[in-house]
């Protein structure tokens, strides 16, 4: 097992969400959970049966109003944890925000900025993440993204000095960021509230101010680069393949980078917590959507 050394920190914080899990996502339910929520009796057992779509497949939960889940109550918390214990959620539930990729020797675990609690974890770690229980590796693919890592994470560098080697690295040419704000109005759509972050694209930035604003907090772009690299380059089927997941990773945080200084440089304010939710909408829009990946994969090929 292969994961990020801030990875076993996580911990979700709940009711305290902003933007819970439990909200605006359809939820599957694994065979096994299936049969076990077959089985409850009384009360719970009944709102078991009414709000769950037990003829689909995979079943899931039938969300209502707000499209929340059913069993999440006034206070933000779950009604099956409350009354039967964190063993009796469904494998989405229990695992979110958390990613697998089940290589021919290791599995790879990571968490995925949808979650803003993973979030600050990722993106507030001042320091290089290094990967726990990786050993040197003859998968010529991973090689190749250790090697990309290592690129990220050369502090010797600017940012943007770094995310030029990247690219030149993986033989892809810089790319238009003006145009992809147009690109990204065409994907699938999530949330409505991402048009108008999208517009920040289009929008005049001070770039040079917005650099020496963030001087002391690059390493949060660094973090959200080296996110994308781990997350998505290991999954590739051949090494072009990974030359376009790693390109992927720069246009990333290249589009992170632009909607950040257009903020600041509209606003005179950046938080970090600004930082955390355009990573969080960023994450969902694009990387929980198959389809919008898909589209991007093929314009950076």
């Amino acid at each position: 097992m292969v994961v990020p050394n801030y990875y076993h920190k996580f911990k979700c914080i709940a009711s305290e969400c902003l933007h819970s899990c439990c909200i605006g996502w359809e939820i599957d339910i694994d065979p096994a959970c299936v049969e076990t929520y077959r089985k409850v009796e009384g009360e719970l057992g009944e709102r078991l049966q009414k709000n769950i779509a037990w003829d689909e497949k995979p079943p899931h939960f039938i969300l209502g109003e707000a499209e929340r889940c059913p069993f999440l109550n006034e206070e933000n918390l779950c009604d099956l944890i409350l009354r039967l214990g964190e063993d009796s959620l469904c494998e989405i539930c229990s695992e979110h925000p958390r990613f697998y990729h089940v290589l021919p020797d290791r599995t790879e675990a990571g968490l995925g900025l949808c979650c803003e609690a993973a979030g600050r974890l990722i993106l507030g770690q001042s320091e290089p993440v290094c990967l726990l229980g990786a050993e040197e590796d003859g998968d010529e693919v991973l090689r190749f993204r250790d090697a990309l890592i290592a690129l990220a994470q050369d502090r010797s560098l600017p940012l943007k000095e770094r995310m030029r080697k990247i690219l030149d690295f993986c033989e892809k040419t810089h790319q238009n960021f003006g145009d992809f704000a147009e690109v990204l109005r065409d994907l699938e759509r999530l949330d409505p509230a991402w048009d108008s972050v999208l517009d920040f694209l289009g929008k005049p930035a001070n770039i040079s101010g917005f650099d020496a604003f963030m001087m002391g907090r690059s390493y949060e772009y660094e973090q959200f680069l080296v996110y994308l690299l781990y997350r998505h380059v290991a999954c590739a089927f051949d090494l072009a393949d990974a030359k376009t997941w790693g390109a992927f990773a720069v246009v990333g945080c290249e589009i992170l980078y632009r909607m950040g200084a257009a903020i600041w440089t509209e606003t005179g304010m950046f938080s970090f917590e600004d930082q955390v939710e355009l990573a969080r909408m960023f994450s969902s829009e694009i990387e929980y959507s198959e389809e919008n990946l898909d589209r991007l994969f093929e314009l950076l090929y």
